[in-house]
C-alpha cells in the first residue's frame, strides 16, 4: 500500500512538473518583447488638426479592463500565485458587461478633449474577449484614437495549482482619445523589467506620447503611462520615473507644452498614503513620487478629497477597504491648472476612479 503511494505521488510530481516545463517553455518562446521604439495602432482620425484653444480638458482612468469593479476580490492581490483560495480570477461575464458599460458612459458623458484610458482589453479571456476600445470610440466617433499593447501573453498559468482555471490569454494595452488629429504618435518602452521567469507573464510597460499642434509655436506633448505594479522595492518604478524625467524635462526645454496623465502606482510627493484609511491600511503601503522629480514650477494635480484607487483583497466596502491616490496628472510649468476633480463612482466599475483636470495653454 505505502509502495502504491508513493508510486502515485511521483506520477503526480511528474505530471505537474512536465506541467511548469511546459508552461515556461512555451511562455520564453512565445515571449513578446517589443522594440523600444514603436508605432502605435491608430484606430481612428479627426478632422481637426489645430488647437486653437487656450482652455483644454483631459480625463485619465484605469478602467481595470472591465474586470474589477465593486464585486471583485482580485486572487493576485491576496497572494495567489499557486492557489486562487476563494479569490476571484475573472469576473462574471454580467460583471464584465456591466463594467464595460460604464465604462462606455464614462466617456460618452465626460466632457473632456483627451481621454488617457490604461487597462484596455482587446482580445482576453479576462474579459470574454470583449473588444474594448471599439467600445469606448463609439461613444466619441468624431475623436481620434490610438493603443499601444503593454501585455501580450499567449496563457498567463497563474494560480499554478489551478490550471483549469487559469488567467489565460491576454492582449491589453493603454488608449488615447482626442478631439483633435495627432500630428505624431509613438510607443516608447519603458526601461526595467522582472527577472525571468515572472517577466515572461508580465506586463512590458510603456508610454503612448501623442503630438499636437497649436496656434503657437509650440506642440501639446500628451503622455499616455501607466508604470509598474508588484513591484517590490519599487526598483522598476524608479528606473521608469528617471526615463519619464529625461523625456518630459527634454520636452520642456524645447519649448512644448507637456501633460503626463497616468496610473502611477505611487502617491503624489507628500500625499500620506492613508489618507483615506488612517489605521486601516490591511498591510498595504504605498511610495510616494520624490519631491525633486521635475522643477519647482511643474505642478502635480490630483484630487486630495475623494481616492482613486481601492485594493482588492475583498469586494468594496466604503468602511474597511483601503483606498489611496494614484492616479493623476504631471503639467509643465507653461499650462495653468484650472480645476481637478476626481469623479466619484464608488469603484463601481473598476478598482480606479476617473481624475478629471481643465488646463490653460500659457
Amino acid at each position: 500500500m505505502l509502495r502504491k503511494t508513493i508510486k502515485t505521488s511521483m506520477v503526480q510530481l511528474a505530471i505537474f512538473l512536465l506541467y511548469v516545463g511546459g508552461v515556461l517553455l512555451h511562455g520564453t518562446l512565445t515571449d513578446w518583447q517589443p522594440e523600444e521604439d514603436l508605432p502605435v495602432d491608430v484606430y481612428a482620425k479627426s478632422n481637426k488638426t489645430i488647437i486653437e484653444d487656450s482652455i483644454i480638458s483631459l480625463a485619465i482612468w484605469n478602467m481595470g479592463y472591465a474586470g474589477l469593479g465593486e464585486e471583485s476580490d482580485f486572487f493576485f492581490d491576496s497572494g495567489g500565485f499557486f492557489m486562487s483560495n476563494g479569490k476571484m480570477i475573472r469576473a462574471s461575464e454580467k460583471s464584465v458587461q456591466k463594467n464595460l458599460d460604464g465604462a462606455e458612459l464614462f466617456v460618452k458623458s465626460t466632457e473632456a478633449d483627451f481621454f488617457l484610458i490604461q487597462e484596455v482589453d482587446l482580445n482576453s479571456r479576462r474579459s470574454y474577449y470583449t473588444q474594448q476600445l471599439d467600445s469606448l470610440r463609439a461613444q466619441r466617433p468624431d475623436y481620434a484614437a490610438s493603443y499601444a499593447a503593454n501585455y501580450r501573453v499567449g496563457r498567463v498559468p497563474i494560480p499554478v495549482l489551478e490550471p483549469w482555471r487559469a488567467y489565460g490569454k491576454v492582449e491589453a494595452g493603454i488608449a488615447s482619445l482626442s478631439r483633435w488629429q495627432p500630428t505624431a504618435e509613438r510607443r516608447l518602452q519603458l526601461p526595467g523589467s522582472f527577472d525571468w521567469p515572472t517577466r515572461i507573464f508580465q506586463l512590458d510597460r510603456c508610454l503612448l506620447i501623442s503630438r499636437f499642434q497649436t496656434v503657437s509655436d509650440k506642440e501639446l506633448v500628451v503622455i499616455n503611462a501607466h508604470l509598474s505594479a508588484y513591484d517590490k522595492g519599487g526598483v522598476l518604478k524608479k528606473q521608469q520615473m528617471a526615463f519619464l524625467q529625461q523625456l518630459v524635462t527634454a520636452e520642456y526645454e524645447k519649448g512644448n507644452y507637456v501633460i503626463v496623465g497616468a496610473d502611477w502606482n505611487q502617491c503624489p510627493p507628500f500625499f500620506p498614503f492613508d489618507t483615506f484609511s488612517p489605521g486601516k491600511t490591511d498591510g498595504y503601503t504605498q511610495s510616494n513620487i520624490a519631491a525633486d522629480f521635475v522643477g519647482e514650477d511643474w505642478q502635480w494635480l490630483y484630487d486630495p478629497t475623494v481616492p482613486s484607487n481601492r485594493k482588492l483583497r475583498s469586494i468594496y466596502d466604503p468602511e474597511n477597504t483601503f483606498r489611496t491616490v494614484i492616479d493623476f496628472f504631471l503639467i509643465s510649468p507653461n499650462i495653468r491648472a484650472l480645476k481637478v476633480k476626481t469623479l466619484d463612482q464608488q469603484f463601481r466599475f473598476s478598482d480606479h476612479q476617473p481624475v478629471w483636470v481643465q488646463l490653460e495653454l500659457l
